[in-house]
This record gives structure tokens, sequence and C-alpha cells, in this order.
């Protein structure tokens, strides 16, 4: 595998985001567009976001599927519980956690049945949600805006499981990269 694929993936991710965290000067328009670039704003979001796609190629079988797709569908309904003002304890911190213990899990290998995994990243993706749903735009069309952060946190899984399946002969290289987002979500945590 040719690792210039790979540079390209991550120099795209990054092009794509900024340092701030992705709710932080939203855009007011709330379209489909805005929705579908939140999520590529910060980093915080984005890294937890792949990192669920690089732990579910790591588990392999039933958590390829089903950790992205409990992911996506928990961030809806957390998203549902913001936008209607629901809110939850440390919301930010746990944001940041999401991000440090995803990468560590990644880093350390760490095998677990589907279910249990799901039950870990279903926790995270609700925090994800709820904060998101409320930095929604006031005058946003909320099914286009939702559906465009829905869209971008599946992309983000996507290349998540797509840079896990290129380093899948490379298992340290993959650690390492788990290790590197486990140090960011280290320093988020610290800033938060």
């Amino acid at each position: 595998m040719n690792n210039g694929y790979l540079s390209a993936l991550v120099a795209i991710g990054l092009v794509l985001s900024n340092a701030v965290h992705a709710h932080i000067g939203v855009d007011a328009h709330g379209s489909f567009a805005s929705g579908l670039l939140h999520p590529f704003s910060g980093f915080d979001h984005m890294l937890a976001m792949i990192a669920v796609g690089l732990w579910a190629c790591q588990l392999g079988g039933r958590a390829l599927f089903a950790l992205p797709f409990v992911f996506i569908a928990t961030m809806a309904l957390g998203a549902g519980l913001g936008m209607t003002g629901g809110a939850l304890p440390l919301a930010e911190g746990a944001i940041a956690a999401s991000v440090l213990v995803l990468g560590a899990l990644i880093a350390f290998a760490a095998r677990a049945p589907w279910q249990p995994a799901a039950v870990l990243v279903a926790v995270f993706a609700l925090f994800h949600g709820v904060v998101h749903g409320a930095d929604m735009p006031e005058f946003a069309s909320r099914p286009e805006y939702l559906a465009g952060v829905l869209m971008a946190t599946a992309s983000l899984h996507a290349f998540g499981v797509a840079a896990a399946f290129l380093l899948q002969q490379k298992v340290r290289l993959l650690q390492a990269t788990g290790a590197a987002i486990t140090l960011a979500g280290a320093c988020l945590v610290v800033m938060g």
C-alpha cells in the first residue's frame, strides 16, 4: 500500500478543519451545507468520529457496521435533545474524553465484543449530539441542518474505516495513530 494515499487522506482531513471547536462560531445560515461542514470545523468532533471508524475496523466483524450506525443514531437522538433545550452536564469534557478514550482503545488495540463497544460509542455520541443540536443556528431548517451533520459524521466514520483498512498490514502505525488521537484528546481535556 502506498503511504501517499494515507498522507493524502490525512491532508484532506486537516484542510477541511480548523483548530477551533465545532461549536464556536456556527454559521447562522443553518442549511444542509452548513450542517455538512459543522463537524469538520473542529478537531474534537472530527477526531472522535474518525476514531469510531478506526476502532470499528480494528474490531472487525459486526462492530465494523454497528459502531458507526449506533454513533449516528444516538447522535441524532442527542441532537433532538439539544435542539429542544436539553443539556447534559459536562458535555464539553465528555466530548474531549471521547477523543482521549477512543484513541487509547485504538492505541492499545483493545478487543471487545461489539455490544459493549456499541454502548460506549453510544454514550459518547449522545454528548456529541446534544452539543450539535444545541449549536444549531436559531433559524436553521432543522431537518436539513441535521441531515448535513449526520452525513458528515458518516463520512468521517468512513474515513476512519478506510484509513484502518489501509493500515491493516501496519498494525503499529494504526496504534500510533490511536496514540496521536489520545494525545490530542488529553490536550482537549486539559484545555477544556
